[in-house]
């Protein structure tokens, strides 16, 4: 939708230039959105805000100069009017029945293709997300981390980028040690030994779970191993189980890299070398430190502890290096809030090895709060500290759980309702979106039984006003996904969902589809084939099903 308005204000600012009524030697980039307030007309453009300083004239000179080049470059029918220069500057557009039917048909010649795009096309993209320790079950927080990085992978993928998602498996440091230290003590108690269980273990029955295992297979033959066996076993259950409910998700990854084969390549120390090598480390204390001034940083930050360990953020530093030398066009990690001060530290670092940082995108995201009946759920019914995702998948479903996920921007903290997720009704976005879709299969499905076979390219001009608040959401949906490709944001999808599935509500509330009028029917029939094509994309996009019957 708004291409076509962005040619028309090119038309009318090369008009003008080549007229002289311009001294810029080209036209200048500028934005066109819809208003915030409908009131403003349909679409809007900051054209002349964005030449006066150049113009050296006021910004309303210059949009009334715009007005009538616009005019005179719209095809017949497409204005409601002449265009109306408002505020500072602004230009706002009312589009007639003429400009919705050509959009109309645009999405109809499109089929299943509409939304899709090639901007993105010869590059590469790489979206890192989950990278859950493999120290426990998934909770509801890597549940949205799922949702989100998945989300995003499935939008590059139809702007147009060579997608490849990536989960970076966490199995090196001191959280493994203490994970083989617990299933260990779990395994010296089931066979009678006496066990000091670490005082930062990992509880939860998944560890006596794995403990249990190991005395069925091998009884007590393992009670002098130095912790090799437990970590295996531990680490090998752990993420299968993951590996099952990402699965359940839908969600499917391209590449698992090792955090171990960065120290077992060397790319560790070449990575201390390199950061040395620039004068960006200092060694005090017993330890190795990232000097911050020489980074940018507040502080200084521990790479090497005084015991010899790496911290986690020099292993970080090399991955992301590892990652740069891949040859991605773009690399997005999906992060939780706890991780803010960590990516800007790598950021750092990377910039100050002289590398394109650019290309590594952060999309940082808020945690989950579940409630029940008004009231924060605290604690799992299997587990102390936590609700595990499988626990969440098992009570709404995957539908509910990836397209909840998504209706908040990820930098919001999402309130997590069960009782909604769980309702057979519209009041249930998931429902409501999921419903408009059956709803138009149900409608197609009586228009094919009273015999009304369904025109490729029908006449649209009985289309008016009435379809006018349907036509203007299906005819964004190629901007929305636009949009959200490049800004990071899949929220977008959900909400354009619910926009466009509550237009539809609305709509068949109000008009018969299959009427007597033959042109009117294949019109009305043509529309709504329109909505349910880009609800279909638009669940597909989330991850979610687009049921023909509910």
């Amino acid at each position: 939708m708004k291409r076509h308005v962005e040619g028309l204000v090119r038309q009318a600012l090369s008009a003008a230039i080549e007229a002289g009524e311009l001294r810029v030697p080209e036209a200048p980039a500028f934005a066109v959105e819809v208003p915030s307030d409908p009131r403003f007309g349909d679409l809007s453009t900051n054209a002349a805000l964005v030449l006066a300083r150049a113009e050296g004239r006021p910004p309303h000179a210059i949009a009334r100069l715009l007005v009538g080049r616009l005019e005179a470059a719209a095809p017949a029918g497409w204005l409601q009017g002449p265009p109306e220069v408002a505020g500072p500057g602004f230009i706002n557009f009312r589009l007639a029945p003429a400009f919705w039917q050509r959009m109309l048909a645009d999405a109809l010649a499109s089929g299943d293709a509409y939304g899709r795009s090639t901007t993105g096309a010869g590059r590469r993209a790489q979206v890192e997300f989950v990278s859950a320790n493999p120290t426990g079950p998934l909770t509801v927080g890597h549940g949205r981390n799922a949702v989100i990085g998945d989300t995003l992978a499935r939008l590059l993928a139809a702007d147009g980028w060579q997608v490849e998602r990536e989960y970076y498996f966490n199995n090196a440091g001191r959280q493994m040690k203490v994970l083989a230290e617990s299933v260990r003590a779990r395994y010296l108690e089931l066979i009678g030994r006496a066990a000091d269980f670490p005082e930062d273990g990992y509880q939860g029955e998944y560890i006596r779970d794995i403990a249990r295992g190991l005395v069925e297979r091998h009884g007590a033959a393992l009670a002098a191993d130095d912790g090799t066996a437990f970590r295996a076993a531990a680490e090998q259950s752990i993420f299968a189980a993951i590996r099952a409910t990402q699965e359940r998700l839908g969600i499917t990854f391209d590449r698992y890299f090792e955090e171990d084969s960065l120290y077992r390549s060397g790319a560790i120390q070449r990575t201390l070398d390199a950061l040395e090598a620039r004068g960006l480390i200092e060694r005090r204390e017993g330890a190795v430190w990232l000097r911050g001034a020489a980074v940018g940083l507040a502080q200084d930050r521990v790479l090497v502890k005084s015991s010899g360990e790496p911290a986690y953020r020099l292993a970080d530093i090399a991955y992301h290096l590892d990652k740069l030398a891949r040859g991605f066009d773009a690399m997005i990690g999906v992060f939780g809030a706890d991780h803010i001060a960590e990516h800007q530290e790598v950021a750092a670092a990377l910039r100050a090895l002289g590398v394109d940082a650019a290309r590594v995108r952060a999309v940082i995201y808020q945690f989950v709060t579940l409630t029940r009946h008004g009231e924060q759920v605290k604690m799992s019914t299997r587990r102390a500290e936590y609700v595990t995702l499988d626990e969440l998948l098992d009570e709404v479903g995957v539908d509910a759980a990836r397209f909840f996920f998504l209706m908040r921007k990820s930098d919001s903290h999402l309130e997590f309702d069960l009782d909604l997720a769980k309702q057979q009704s519209t009041d249930n976005p998931v429902f409501h979106v999921q419903y408009a879709h059956a709803r138009i299969a149900s409608v197609l499905r009586q228009a094919a039984e009273a015999g009304v076979a369904l025109v490729p390219a029908p006449d649209l001009s009985p289309l008016g006003e009435p379809e006018v608040e349907v036509v203007r959401a299906v005819a964004s949906w190629p901007d929305v996904v636009e949009t959200a490709a490049r800004d990071l944001e899949p929220h977008r999808i959900a909400f354009h969902a619910l926009d466009l599935a509550g237009a539809f509500h609305r709509y068949y509330n109000r008009q018969r589809i299959l009427t007597e009028d033959r042109t009117s029917t294949q019109a009305r029939l043509a529309l709504v084939r329109a909505v349910q094509q880009v609800l279909r994309g638009a669940l597909g996009l989330a991850g979610v099903t687009a049921p023909e019957r509910m």
